[in-house]
């Protein structure tokens, strides 16, 4: 599949038209210790502003999800369950909130790093599918921190390429979603069916039908 360079103007729509072109993307991050890149196979889409109760935005604009209203092309990165970071990239124009979250991808450079980076102190071994399958496994393996927060994908240490062909695109209610946000009636979870890197799904326990 071949890649091109995106323009700013291509993040301006809403997350729901972003993510499902975001699949077989491929996102750089270079840091001291050395380049990974990922193929994006697994996206949720997520909006705001009382539109969407699966997101982070649905009761307006706080200190935390601040970047989702700010321009297009940034990176989202924030804390969850006391102990994950989770990357998303920013859609819409500046002022509405729109992003997609980064829930899987397959290892396409820096394979050894990702590794390192993901065994730790462990020392056990991580098969390839797995060093990116979930949303935190993710972060960790391109090593994104909350750091990263707001940081241009435009721009170094980051750079995004797009598929130039649309991948072939499934779709299903969001993983761990609680509430009406995790229903049938969101099914803004997009993957490539089939690719052996895409999580699990996970119901939440208290999400709805």
């Amino acid at each position: 599949m071949t890649l091109h360079r995106p323009r700013r103007e291509d993040f301006l729509a809403s997350s729901l038209e972003v993510a499902p072109r975001l699949l077989g993307a491929v996102l750089r991050h270079d840091s001291a210790e050395g380049v990974v890149a990922l193929r994006i196979t697994e996206v949720e889409a997520y909006i705001g502003d009382g539109l969407d109760p699966g997101s982070h935005a649905f009761r307006g604009r706080t200190k935390r999800n601040a970047v989702m209203y700010g321009p297009p092309g940034h990176v989202y990165t924030y804390f969850t369950y006391g102990m994950h970071v989770c990357a998303n990239v920013v859609c819409s124009p500046e002022g509405e909130a729109s992003a997609v979250l980064l829930r899987a991808a397959e290892v396409v450079e820096g394979e050894e790093l990702a590794e390192r980076r993901r065994v730790g102190a462990s020392g056990r071994r991580i098969r390839h599918r797995d060093l990116a399958r979930g949303p935190a496994r993710l972060v960790v393996a391109a090593g994104i921190s909350l750091a990263d927060d707001g940081a241009d994908l435009f721009e170094p240490p980051f750079e995004l390429l797009l598929p130039s062909e649309p991948a072939e695109v499934a779709t299903g209610p969001r993983t761990g979603v609680s509430g009406p946000g995790g229903g049938l009636a969101f099914p803004w979870r997009y993957w490539i069916p089939g690719d052996p890197t895409v999580s699990p799904y996970k119901r939440h326990p208290k999400s709805h039908p």
